[in-house]
């Protein structure tokens, strides 16, 4: 199916004169300047400038780590943000849909309501597999999204590539592929396949293997095209002077951060064992993120006995296919363990 992108754009964002900060009409050379094109205050404290708008630094380095081009780069605060500037760019309020498939990431649903867009939810099904046909089946000529997590979150599972294939080549709108969690997943980044597929976004965090949650760091990999959309709305300075500066730290550190997904994953297989040798737990689902999802025998009652031993989990029986369901993220080898214990207690 033929995809043409210019018709998939907002009228008002093709129409749009972006706006053009200091920091964009004028990019240092690295020489010594004198500042006083953006109002800022001149007295140095390592922070009264405002950050470089297109990160290129940050997005240097991540795209070189990646083997990935700058062009095809688009960095927000946090993937919530960059999942917003696609919604913004591509769905009109109080006529288009998108296409999602729950249980999923609740953020989706969240922005369709927040941008006044219809989400047309298709169930996975019951083995936790993308229902394809039925998603092409709810498309009509006012879908713009079908959004997929992929590990899926809270399910854990890789959805499959011809699945994903399918819907590429069967939907003339985006398909945007939410890899928050394909660092701890066997399987490939589809960014390997981008060149290929000019519908397709890739969303992607420094929040889950990189460990900097904290900081706020969304990744976006797509065309330039899009890219250059999705800029033209994006905030002028929304990635800030300090989070450039851990995440260009942090990859930096590809020899630590390698080695803890590494133990995340040998944690994770050894979680999913043990947790099977749990009486009142009657599943435990295979996962590919840094999670577990288990059935058990009564969510709300295990839930609240976890918590009261000093152990947060995630209940997630309110969502569909998950009754009597919680999550639990991987720990450390000590969390683990102390885990095992309450749950051998109660």
């Amino acid at each position: 199916m033929r995809f043409e992108l210019e018709t998939l754009v907002r009228k008002n964002v093709r129409d749009l004169k972006p706006y053009s900060s200091a920091r964009d009409e004028y990019v240092s050379d690295g020489s010594q300047k004198i500042f006083l094109d953006a109002n800022e205050n001149p007295f140095d404290n390592g922070l009264n400038r405002y950050p470089d708008p297109q990160q290129r630094l940050l997005k240097g380095t991540l795209a070189r780590i990646r083997g990935m081009n700058t062009e095809n780069l688009l960095l927000g605060n946090g993937s919530d943000e960059i999942l917003d500037l696609i919604f913004r760019a591509f769905c009109e309020p109080g006529s288009d849909n998108i296409i999602t498939a729950p249980p999923t990431y609740g953020m989706y649903k969240v922005l369709a309501a927040v941008n006044g867009v219809e989400n047309r939810e298709i169930i996975l099904k019951d083995n936790f597999e993308l229902d394809i046909n039925a998603m092409l089946r709810a498309v009509d000529s006012s879908s713009k999204l079908i959004c997929i997590c992929s590990p899926n979150n809270p399910t854990g599972n890789y959805f499959r590539e011809g699945d994903v294939e399918f819907l590429l080549n069967g939907f003339k709108g985006i398909v945007v592929l939410d890899e928050a969690y394909i660092d701890f997943s066997m399987s490939e980044s589809w960014t390997n396949k981008l060149a290929n597929y000019p519908n397709l976004v890739i969303t992607q965090t420094f929040s889950k293997a990189l460990g900097m949650a904290g900081i706020r760091l969304g990744v976006c990999w797509a065309s330039s095209a899009i890219i250059d959309i999705l800029k033209r709305i994006k905030p002028p300075y929304n990635v800030n002077e300090l989070t450039q500066q851990a995440a260009i730290e942090r990859l930096c550190e590809a020899d630590l951060f390698s080695s803890q997904i590494r133990e995340i994953i040998g944690q994770r297989k050894w979680l999913e064992k043990k947790l099977k040798e749990i009486p009142f737990i009657t599943n435990v689902y295979p996962s590919e993120a840094n999670f577990v999802l288990v059935r058990i025998d009564d969510a709300e009652l295990r839930y609240t006995q976890i918590l009261n031993s000093g152990i947060v989990v995630r209940n997630r029986s309110g969502l569909p296919l998950c009754h009597n369901t919680l999550r639990f993220t991987v720990g450390t080898e000590e969390e683990n363990i102390r885990l095992l214990e309450v749950l051998k207690s109660i």
